[in-house]
């Protein structure tokens, strides 16, 4: 995957994404946003916020920045919004323009497992967080116990072509970064292969 690949995906996916995804992600969206805690006033980022089906759900005393390399998806999400506190940029999760220690909260659904390199998302997003704030992620790994046949390899090379990576394992992800500590780790849709995490940046 690349983001130019993805761009022309998802520029085919845009008007297409809530009608096929919004329904089966209903609850776990609802479930991420309460496992976030959200507080009045708090600054809140969504890296690869998509179509903006993550808007629906959050109350409207928090300020949200949600970025996408897509002008397709990002047209769709505006019209969430709804007068509320909520920027859209257009931008590349991979190398996020902006400030370190700049946001209490992170919410990332369904994104680390579509961006090329998931763990470069989740170090900018780590980066832009501030000390004693959480991250929460709705997305799907490879069972950290599980063989990566290549059967599975095979597969996973065939679904990549459609804009996302079932073969990344969560360890690869967030190894070696500084002060994580997870809180919850909860099994959600088919049966547990997509996961709901609240990460807290301790230090």
């Amino acid at each position: 995957m690349n983001n130019e690949h993805n761009r022309r995906i998802y520029r085919f996916y845009a008007p297409l994404y809530d009608r096929f995804f919004k329904a089966v992600s209903d609850r776990p969206r609802r479930r991420a946003v309460q496992m976030l805690h959200l507080q009045p006033g708090e600054r809140l980022l969504i890296p690869g916020i998509g179509t903006g089906l993550d808007l629906l759900y959050l109350p409207a005393h928090v300020s949200v920045t949600g970025v996408d390399f897509s002008l397709a998806m990002l047209e769709q999400a505006r019209a969430k919004v709804n007068g509320r506190d909520v920027t859209l940029l257009e931008m590349d999760a991979q190398h996020l323009d902006l400030t370190d220690a700049s946001f209490d909260a992170v919410l990332c659904t369904l994104s680390l497992s579509v961006i090329p390199d998931g763990r470069a998302a989740f170090g900018e997003a780590w980066r832009v967080l501030r000390p004693g704030g959480r991250i929460v992620i709705l997305d799907k790994f490879l069972p950290e116990s599980g063989e990566l046949t290549w059967r599975r390899r095979a597969l996973g090379r065939v679904v990549s072509a459609l804009g996302t990576d079932p073969n990344r394992r969560l360890s690869d992800i967030i190894a070696g970064v500084p002060g994580l500590a997870i809180q919850q780790n909860e099994p959600s849709l088919f049966r547990g292969q997509y996961r709901l995490l609240r990460l807290e940046k301790r230090g």
